[in-house]
Formats: C-alpha cells, structure tokens, sequence
C-alpha cells in the first residue's frame, strides 16, 4: 500500500460518516444551532487549540524522529492558525477546557503508525469543516475571512498527505496499514458520534445529506 491507497481506502470505508461530516449541518451540529459569527470563530477556536495541544503531545513522547518532526511542525501550524481565529475575536474568547471526543480519541493512540493514521482521519474531518466556515463567511459576504479559512483548508489537507507519506516509512507489514487504518476510521468516528449527538440533542436528523 501507498499513501494515496491509504488515504482512499479510509475515505471509501469511511463515506458515509465523511459525506454528513461535510454537509451543511455540520456548523448546526457544532454550534448547538446557534450560527452567529462570533459562535462559528469561538468553535473553531477551539478544535485548532485542541489540535495543537494533541500534536504538542505527540512530538513530546514520539520516538520516531521523521514523524516527531511531522507533529512538531502541526503544532507549530495549529497554533498559527488559533492566533489568526483568536485574533477575530479580540478579547471575546475564553478556551473551552474540553478537547472533544476527537481529540480525546487521538490523544489515546500511541504508536506511530496509529498516530499518523489519526492524523490522516483527523485531516480529512479539518477539510471538511473548513470548508463549511469557508462556505459560512461567504454567505455572510466576508471574503476576507473565508480566504483565510481557504487558507487553514489547504495546510490542514497537507498535514494528512504528509502523515500518509511518512507511513509508507514507518509500515513495515500490512499489520502496521491496518493499525494506521483503524486508527483514522476511529478518528472519523469519534467526530461523527459528537456530531451525530449534537444533532439528536437539536431534534435533527444527522443522516440526510445537505
């Protein structure tokens, strides 16, 4: 297996969860309805610091040196871009201590392989939330902002092309892919039962796509 094998038999196995993660409910979902600008900047605030705590714990204990660097560099984009959505918020944010089932998730896996899996998973749920901001600040006539999260897309899309690659390092056997596989799949679920959750919770159905 390669890194585009890998990254397309996890979107195959995973469509379902995938193609409602990147509906239009997604922002419902995450922001208990409430799609206010200052709601949608305060939620993502939020997932790109628990990000960049979960990367900062992978680089500190990882022994693997290619994708300690790998985890590193995340940190150091994600908490890049928390400044740049912070910064639109001015002095009206306050950090929500919970990681999320996501994070809490990832932040359990320890191996390398595993690691990377997630981190690949992890990517794919990032483009796909973006993209909904993206989506968000254009309909509200931002085009500045929306750049910016075209921008944050992009480098969150990089980040799992690079995981994907670095596994073609680290797997030895097809035992090491499966780990890595399992280990996306159970990001992408993690983020789907939350959203599916919070949907419930609003009286919504989480399954039709938008």
């Amino acid at each position: 297996m390669d890194a585009a094998e890998f990254r397309d038999s996890v979107e195959e196995s995973m469509s379902d969860e995938l193609e409602r993660l990147g509906s239009s409910k997604l922002l419902v979902a995450l922001t208990d309805a409430d799609l206010t600008e200052k709601t949608v900047l305060r939620t993502v605030a939020n997932s790109e610091r628990a990000a960049m705590e979960t990367f900062e714990s992978w680089a500190d204990d990882e022994e693997h040196t290619d994708a300690r660097d790998a985890f590193a560099d995340c940190y150091d984009q994600e908490r890049e871009h928390y400044d740049r959505v912070v910064a639109f918020l001015a002095d009206e944010y306050e950090a929500d201590a919970d990681a999320g089932e996501l994070h809490d998730r990832l932040r359990s896996l320890e191996t390398t392989a595993a690691r990377l899996g997630g981190l690949v998973g992890r990517s794919l749920i990032g483009e796909r939330t973006h993209l909904q901001v993206v989506s968000f600040f254009v309909n509200e006539g931002d085009e500045r902002r929306a750049d910016v999260f075209r921008e944050l897309r992009t480098e969150t899309a990089a980040q799992g092309d690079r995981a994907a690659e670095l596994l073609e390092t680290v797997c030895k056997e097809t035992e090491d892919w499966n780990r890595a596989r399992t280990a996306a799949e159970e990001a992408i679920d993690a983020a789907y039962d939350a959203y599916a959750d919070s949907m419930d919770d609003l009286g919504l159905d989480p399954k039709p796509i938008c």
